[in-house]
């Protein structure tokens, strides 16, 4: 009996448990897995995984430099837009003054007037060509077919020598800004002369049938 007990806990010391060698299982089969999809991508196709996430890499970057280029260009070239667009307030005024003075009538025919009409010339000349260096210009009008884009029909006029939709009066000049419109021309258009001899036997027509 001494034996038997004696012997008994040494047996159940020496014998490893279940728990210990499933748990050795699992982590040697991780580990199995693990190589098996690293093997599965040979080195060639790893490099070329690399060298596509590069390509894109700077292909964004190009992307961002050219759009910060633009950008940068557009802040330069018309940075001065809203400037010179409350700077057009000069010519305008200027052409009020001179059809005010040319519209009054003691100063009809004055050497006066004709002094004071040179002077405003020069300086309006001043001005387009300050504005002609910085690439404003002035929109070309008379006697060109209305264009939407650079020209604002105000009031339309009876004139048969022009074709209908023909610029023939320029009430405010337009201008652009290197290839942008600044502001358009307000203009006046050409329509025919309607005919009223014949309306009015037309309209008599229509009463006699009605």
């Amino acid at each position: 009996m001494d034996k038997e007990q004696e012997q008994k806990p040494i047996n159940e010391n020496s014998s490893p448990s279940v728990s210990e060698d499933k748990n050795d299982t699992e982590n040697q089969n991780d580990i199995k897995s693990t190589h098996e999809k690293e093997e599965e991508i040979s080195p060639e196709e790893r490099i070329k995984e690399l060298e596509d996430k590069l390509t894109r890499t700077f292909a964004e970057m190009e992307n961002q430099r050219r759009r910060f280029e633009k950008e940068k260009e557009d802040a330069f070239e018309y940075g001065g837009f809203s400037f010179a667009k409350e700077a057009l307030n000069l010519i305008d005024n200027l052409e009020r003054s001179k059809q005010v003075l040319e519209n009054d009538e003691k100063l009809k025919k004055t050497e006066a007037l004709n002094k004071i009409l040179e002077h405003l010339d020069i300086i309006n000349k001043d001005l387009i060509s300050i504005f002609s260096k910085n690439s404003i210009k002035p929109i070309e009008c008379l006697n060109k077919k209305l264009d939407p884009n650079f020209h604002q029909a105000m009031i339309e006029i009876e004139n048969n020598q022009k074709e209908p939709g023909t610029i023939v009066q320029e009430i405010q000049k337009g201008f652009t800004i290197k290839d942008r419109l600044l502001r358009p021309s307000l203009v006046g258009v050409s329509k025919k002369i309607e005919n009223k001899n014949q309306e009015s036997a037309e309209n008599k027509e229509n009463k006699e049938n009605n």
